[in-house]
């Protein structure tokens, strides 16, 4: 059964499950959710629900942005997010929350991992250094890049560069706990992106 929700990356911790194992978790607030929008294939071309989630000022949105939320008489939302598939008996206002989720089942995470910022071919794709003894004078540098013939770097040549602020997905990811009481999703394992990153959480067979 494809199921999705949006939710926030609140940190890491440690949870015992039942049998006194020590899993490392991320707690993740997933929703509650609202759903914007059901595009058809008659009206759009193609079937989609579009979730909601977080709170947001409506001085903060453009009259397109707010005219999306009042004419359904919808609180606005500061996250928008289409989902394509889904098995969920939804309709225009409903909400989404943790508890279509259950214990041991696997998720996908999608989210915007750390920008690293400016870095290095060593720190960036993992390259071997060269000796750091006395009288070397390649320490750290990415070495020869070009050919002899071609005259030019060919397109892909891993070099240094920006790393880090891309849409990464970790698949097949266990929900260890699901609290519906707090909105919260308690993942084993680490997932993309800082704190209060938002984040995609599908059902891994979606």
């Amino acid at each position: 059964m494809a199921k999705a929700i949006l939710g926030k990356k609140l940190g890491m911790t440690q949870y015992f499950k039942d049998n006194g194992e020590l899993v490392p978790v991320t707690v993740v607030e997933a929703g509650p959710c609202v759903v914007t929008q059901i595009k058809t294939t008659e009206k759009d071309g193609y079937d989609a629900v579009q979730l909601g989630f977080g709170e947001i000022k409506k001085h903060r949105l453009n009259k397109p942005q707010l005219g999306q939320f009042e004419r359904r008489d919808l609180e606005p939302k500061k996250h928008l997010k289409e989902f394509k598939g889904l098995d969920l008996e939804l309709s225009e206002g409903s909400e989404v929350k943790a508890d279509i989720f259950a214990a041991g089942e696997l998720v996908n995470v999608t989210g915007i991992s750390k920008g690293k910022g400016f870095a290095g071919n060593i720190k960036r794709w993992n390259h071997n250094s060269g000796p750091n003894t006395h009288g070397s004078h390649f320490h750290r540098a990415p070495g020869s890049i070009g050919a002899v013939d071609a005259r030019r770097v060919f397109k892909g040549f891993k070099l240094p560069g920006r790393m880090g602020s891309d849409k990464v997905t970790e698949k097949n990811l266990e929900i260890v706990k699901v609290d519906l009481d707090r909105n919260l999703l308690l993942i084993a394992g680490p997932v993309p992106g800082a704190k209060k990153a938002i984040l995609e959480i599908k059902s891994a067979n979606n």
